[in-house]
């Protein structure tokens, strides 16, 4: 079990040429974008991050990533646990050029300078890892939806006049006539 902070930053090219492996533990607070997607701020996010490269000499950043997360059941609207997984590997590319070369395996890893920013990287595959829609087990949705449900009990001494009464006797009126 992972206990130490994920880095902001890594130069991706060293720890590739290294073969480096980084690991660490996100909350979900940390990640403000994906944050937005959830219920609450409790969770735990592990990421290991492997760094190597390939035989053509591609700067390679295989990323695993385990959350916990709590989002709404759009179901019954009551917060769930949501288990979050993503295991992607991404090739170091500078230009569009370069990433629309790569082959269908390899998804691209932009990066304008020799420093990567590790947290949005996370956060980038956490939200595309993310559901659309989240939903519990029917049987626990049905006991939330049967709550909303009920009607209200009715309070003794609630004798207020009928608002549809005078409707039913226009109609009774129509069928008299007739």
């Amino acid at each position: 079990m992972l206990t130490e902070p994920l880095p902001r930053t890594l130069d991706v090219r060293k720890a590739a040429v290294r073969g480096a492996r980084v690991s660490g533990v996100l909350k979900p607070l940390d990640l403000q974008r994906f944050r937005s997607l959830l219920a609450s701020d409790e969770g735990r996010v592990e990421v290991v991050l492997d760094f190597s490269k390939d035989e053509e000499d591609r700067y390679l950043a295989h990323v695993v990533v385990d959350a916990d997360v709590r989002v709404t059941c759009q179901r019954c609207l009551e917060e769930m646990t949501r288990h979050v997984a993503c295991d992607n590997t991404l090739a170091v590319v500078l230009s569009d050029a370069q990433a629309a070369a790569l082959p269908r395996h390899l998804d691209p890893l932009l990066l304008e300078d020799q420093v990567c920013a590790l947290w949005p990287l996370v956060e980038d595959e956490l939200i595309l890892a993310l559901p659309p829609f989240s939903y519990h087990d029917s049987d626990t949705c049905r006991e939330s939806i049967a709550a909303f449900n009920t009607p209200p009990p009715e309070e003794p001494g609630d004798d207020r006049p009928n608002p549809f009464e005078v409707l039913a006797q226009l109609k009774a009126g129509e069928n008299n006539q007739e």
